[in-house]
Parts: C-alpha cells; structure tokens; sequence
C-alpha cells in the first residue's frame, strides 16, 4: 500500500510537471505556498517597512495600527469606534481598542470568543455580534461601550456546507433586516449538488427564513450596499487554470433570483471551456458582471464609504481589497482599490494602497477594509497579520498627536440652496421623523435608556451635503438600523439634522 501510495504521488507531480510545461500560464503557481495551503504568513513588518514600501494617494497617510494577529480577516466597526477582528485559525474573535492616545496604533487587544468553526464574516445588529462560522452563523449580546459580549453563543443556523474549497462565511445585515450569508463553491470549478454553494442567501435576523437570494457566485467574499441606490454589490473570484489573463474576476450587482454564470460560463458570459458546452441556454440568462477586475487579482473586502472620512474625491466610492493572485506566471493585485461610479454607469477603477507586492516580493495580502466615521479607514493583511490605519493628512510618529491644521476650512452651509420656507417645512417633517423613529435615544445622551451607548452627531456639515446625508440614511454604518423612509423623508431628515447639529 505504501508503494502504491508514493508511486500515485510520483504519477502525479510528473503529470503536473509535463502540464507546467506544456502550458505554464495555466498550471503556473506563483504565490506563497504556505500561505495558501496552511494559511501560514510572515511576522508583521516593522512600522519603518509600512512607511517605506506601501503608498497611498496624495493627501493620505498610512501606518500599522495594529500586529501579530496571524490570519486576520474580517474587520467590523463597533459603535464606540473599536474594531472586531475574525481569526479562523485560531477559532477567535478579537476587539481592538480605538486609538484613543493619538499615537496611530490600537490602544488594546482582547479576545471576545473563541472556540469558533473558523469564525470569517462579523456584523453587529440590534446588540448582537453575529459570526459567520465555516458551517454555521451564531449570535451573542454585545455591548460596544462596555467592550463585552453577554449571555450564551448561539448558533441560529447550522448545517452550512463546509466541505472542500472555499470556505470562508461572510454575513452581513442588509437595508431590509434579513442577514446575508454568502457560501463560495466547493471547488475551482464543478456542478455543486447542494444548491447552497457558490450562491448568497438570505435568513430572517433570527436564523428563520432560509431564502437562495442568487447563484452561479463562485466564491463572493465580500459585499456591501451601494449609499446613493441602495444595490446590493458583491465581489466574486473567477476560475483558476485558464492561463494568466482569464478569467476576470468580478463585481456583480445582486438581484434576487440572479444567476451569475459559474460553472458554466465566466466574465462577460464566456463558455467555460470545460462545462459550458450544452449549457447555452442557461448562459444566455447568466447577469454578466458591471466591473471586471484583472484576472486572478482575487478581490475580498469590500465597503462604500459613507461618513465622508475620506474626502469629496471618494464619497459613493467603494474600496476594494485584492488579496493578489496565485494561478499566474507573474504575482499580480496585492493591493487595495478604489471603485468610482460615473454618471454613465461606468464603474473606474484606481490604486488606493500600493506595495504589498514589489518584483515579486510580499509584504502583505490585503483581505478586508472597513471605515469608521470620523476617524479612518483600516485593512486587514492575513500574510503579515497586521491591520493597517489610513488617513488623511501627513503621517505622525509614534506618540505623537497629528498637527492640527493651520487654517480651519470655511464652514459651508449644505443648506444655503434651500429658501427660507422650503429649509422651513423640510426641518419641521424632519424633526417629526426624528420623534416618531426615537432618533434622540441613540444620539442624545438625555433620553438614552440606562446601557445603550450614545452616539453623539456632529460636524455634519463638514462632511456631508444633503445628498450624501440622505443616502446615508437609506443604507447606514452598521449597526445604526435601517428605517423603511421615502427619498423625501430621508431629504426632511438631513435637512433638519443639519439645522440642529452643528
């Protein structure tokens, strides 16, 4: 048996050698091998490291906010502006403390769970911390300000697929109150039997209600609302073993009932070369993708911003991270993206962080990212175990507070448009919204009940006009709750939110 054993091993590293050979693109492998079979990585860089090779937009800075988490993945902004981290190695959920000293890195770590299934997605919703797990999504009470769960954990759905590929969990709380929960496929490329795979579904916050909201998803990591339309975004991974450049892989809109192509058909509806023959007609209803990233770039994280942390230049874009490839002759990706929606549909895509891979040599693979109001926007790096802080203005050293600005922007009035009466009647309905919602329990410290933690709005004007206000609204930062508001009530609200805070 042993001899038979090795002499299948010998068989068939000698047929992959000759594949390697006669068709390098398609059989290539050029990426950490360690990585990405035992998720095994490097040590953190060394803040000097961070500085020198990782670069980022004119007018931003970038440091490491945190270190020595092997694995990291999800990032989830808690109310009090700390950040839940996933480890599926080690079965943990950690909370890193905000930066409250000013010294650009985390001021605390501590582990929240552990004995986790591989917990991957994160969400906070209505005092739960939810946990995507590699078969199943528990909840547990959480308190932001006290910085503590309570209670048992949960698991209000079980029996999730978890055998073969894929299998990192991502769940998300959506406009509607429903978790989303999306599930790669079981392999590079295959007819699933068990319908779940490679598709994004849907439960009722409680774990009821189980609904296939879209298929033909190979692996979707990573989604997101869009602020100004609501549409569901999710990333997707196309096939490996088709040369350097194809398949792209992808960003697709997701609509109830969509099927998106895999297995049999790839990018913008091209046969599979291996399951698309005889499958025409199911091709031919297959969503194509509304942005095609370059092929094997692996795209992961993805967040809209929506607190205006990163400037006017970035509002309605989403950020994208990608983790880079491994199926290519050449590394390519390792970097986070910006995408930007322009007026005609088109989606352009530009460099947001830069560096993690240099002639072929790692630092990092980018994972997830995550924006905290008024603060910055941080990505996770599963290879070096770091969480990185990027923000606007020139980067402070350790220990020391960043230099306020010399000269303080003038102050722009979002309602300056608006006559007299108009501004009028819009703040009167919007203050009745802010009565009838009780808005003032989670914002004003007065009229919060005893353990909910206050919220505080401020310097709106400074971020927001009363377009980007209102889209806020339609799809906020979690784990602020969705309300069922009209355009017009959400416009009613920003204006009288603009008229009261200052």
């Amino acid at each position: 048996m042993r001899r038979f054993f090795v002499s299948v091993c010998v068989l068939a590293l000698a047929s992959f050698a000759a594949c390697r050979w006669l068709l390098p693109e398609r059989f290539a492998v050029n990426a950490p091998i360690a990585h990405l079979l035992f998720q095994r990585g490097i040590e953190t860089p060394a803040a000097a490291t961070v500085a020198q090779r990782l670069s980022v937009p004119e007018g931003f800075s970038i440091g490491l906010f945190h270190g020595g988490l092997p694995n990291v993945r999800v990032l989830r902004p808690t109310p009090a502006n700390d950040l839940l981290v996933s480890v599926p190695r080690t079965g943990r959920v950690h909370l890193l403390e905000r930066d409250a000293d000013a010294d650009g890195r985390s001021d605390g770590e501590r582990t929240l769970l552990e004995g986790l299934s591989r917990p991957h997605g994160l969400e906070l919703h209505d005092g739960w911390l939810y946990v995507a797990e590699t078969n199943a999504i528990g909840r547990i009470r959480f308190d932001a300000d006290k910085r503590e769960t309570s209670g048992a954990y949960e698991r209000i759905v079980t029996g999730l697929p978890e055998q073969g590929n894929h299998w990192t969990r991502s769940v998300r709380v959506g406009p509607d109150g429903w978790l989303y929960v999306s599930i790669g496929s079981s392999c590079n490329v295959c007819e699933e039997q068990d319908p779940r795979r490679a598709a994004m579904l849907r439960f009722r916050p409680d774990g009821s209600g189980e609904e296939i909201l879209a298929t033909g998803l190979r692996n979707s990591v990573g989604f997101d609302w869009r602020p100004a339309s609501g549409e569901l975004f999710a990333t997707d991974n196309g096939r490996d073993l088709l040369g350097d450049d194809f398949p792209p892989c992808e960003l697709n809109r997701i609509t109830p009932g969509g099927f998106y192509g895999w297995p049999y058909a790839n990018g913008n509806n091209v046969p599979d070369p291996d399951f698309g023959a005889g499958h025409e007609t199911r091709i031919a209803t297959a969503l194509p993708p509304v942005h095609a990233f370059r092929a094997h770039n692996a795209p992961l994280g993805i967040v809209f911003l929506r607190s205006g942390v990163a400037g006017d230049a970035y509002r309605d874009a989403a950020l994208v991270a990608l983790h880079g490839s491994w199926n290519r002759t050449r590394k390519d990706g390792y970097k986070v993206v910006s995408l930007h929606w322009r007026e005609t549909g088109e989606i352009e895509e530009r460099d947001f962080v830069v560096g993690f891979e240099r002639d072929g040599e790692l630092i990092g693979r980018p994972v997830d990212v995550a924006e905290v109001a008024d603060d910055a926007i941080y990505i996770s790096d599963d290879y070096a175990g770091a969480i990185y802080r990027v923000t606007r203005g020139p980067a402070h050293a350790t220990g020391e507070a960043p230099a306020a600005a010399a000269t303080a922007a003038p102050r722009v009035d979002p309602l300056a448009a608006l006559s007299p009466g108009e501004r009028a009647e819009l703040a009167d309905s919007g203050r009745s919204l802010w009565e009838r919602h009780r808005c003032a329990g989670c914002h004003e410290t007065a009229m919060a009940a005893p353990g909910v933690v206050v919220v505080p709005l401020r310097d709106l004007a400074a971020r927001h006009s009363i377009e980007s206000l209102a889209a806020l609204l339609a799809t906020p930062t979690p784990p602020m709750p969705v309300f069922a508001l009209e355009a017009p009530e959400r416009r009613a609200l920003a204006v009288y939110l603009f008229e009261t805070v200052r």
